[in-house]
């Protein structure tokens, strides 16, 4: 039985390069079959995983010489923590090592869907010349609030400072006096709904921030402005971004993240013609730079505590 299981996909050369010295077992696919990861869990001293391998009692019960597990990524929603302090198994994320994907993804997401040229494709293949159609928006000018203000929302900041934009910020967990403050706008979370044409969301997943944009912050937005969430997708309420986007009282959306991973039959359909929204598949943060990064500082991070 292996004693580290990696369950998710990172870049294996890194992996098999900091930890094959250990007996080790790489198979992304486990985080499809439950059995099976269950199973190969018996002697594991490591488990490595994404956002998709539920980390529970579960699979703690199926662990019993588990000592840390390695977070190829900063969001711990998957993993029971309490649970996990009350076994002493360590939860090490990758702290910062996909900030900048996540940064440079939200500064295009932006770009992208201010101009608002990318879906004239077809129309241009059939021969038609829509110039009149495809004049979009600059976002030079422009104000950006960012709902939570960690490290990602600082890179976001530095980059959207450098083309332009007025930036504001809402956190209520950040002290006041915090030096990060000092290029930002503090404002209530009202205040960035109503002034802001472009919103982008970096706060976790708990309890308080479920649905945190919903249909009424949604209502208070402007009607051109533009929503992009990387964080979680239950901080946004996937129903009212839809129907807003349909009825016209939201400039766009960007979506990377989902309540449900990989949507479903139903969930999928329900984005089904909806005007001016982009949909990704949870890869922000995936960059071959970042996976690079998130791969090594997680491999040693798992070997450090192993040791």
């Amino acid at each position: 039985m292996p004693d580290i299981v990696i369950s998710e996909f990172m870049d294996k050369d890194i992996a098999f390069e900091v930890l094959g010295n250990l007996d080790m077992q790489y198979n992304p696919t486990l985080v499809d079959d439950r059995i099976a990861l269950l199973e190969n869990l018996a002697e594991a001293r490591a488990i490595i995983v994404r956002n998709r391998t539920q980390v529970n009692n579960e699979l703690l019960e199926h662990a019993p010489n588990l000592q840390v597990v390695g977070r190829l990524g900063v969001g711990l929603d998957n993993i029971d923590l309490e649970a996990c302090k009350s076994r002493n198994v360590v939860v090490c994320p990758a702290t910062g090592a996909n900030d900048v994907a996540v940064a440079e993804y939200t500064i295009t997401a932006a770009l992208v869907l201010l101009r608002g040229a990318w879906n004239a494709i077809d129309r241009m293949i059939a021969g038609e010349w829509p110039r009149t159609d495809l004049m979009g928006r600059e976002i030079s000018g422009k104000r950006l609030g960012l709902i939570g203000f960690g490290s990602i929302a600082r890179e976001v900041a530095v980059r959207a400072s450098a083309l332009g934009l007025d930036i504001c910020a809402f956190d209520p967990y950040l002290a006041a006096h915090d030096p990060a403050w000092s290029n930002v706008r503090r404002v209530t979370l009202a205040d960035l709904a109503a002034e802001c044409d472009v919103i982008s969301v970096h706060v976790p997943l708990t309890d308080e921030t479920r649905h945190l944009i919903g249909a009424e912050f949604i209502r208070s937005m402007r009607a051109e402005s533009i929503l992009i969430n990387t964080a979680r997708g239950g901080v946004v309420d996937e129903s009212a971004v839809i129907e807003a986007l349909r009825e016209d009282r939201l400039g766009g959306a960007a979506l990377d993240v989902f309540e449900s991973e990989p949507l479903g039959s139903e969930s999928g359909a329900a984005f089904g013609g909806v005007p001016n929204l982009l949909l990704t598949p949870h890869i922000a943060g995936i960059t071959k730079e970042a996976n690079q990064r998130v791969s090594l500082l997680t491999a040693q991070n798992v070997l450090k505590h192993l040791r």
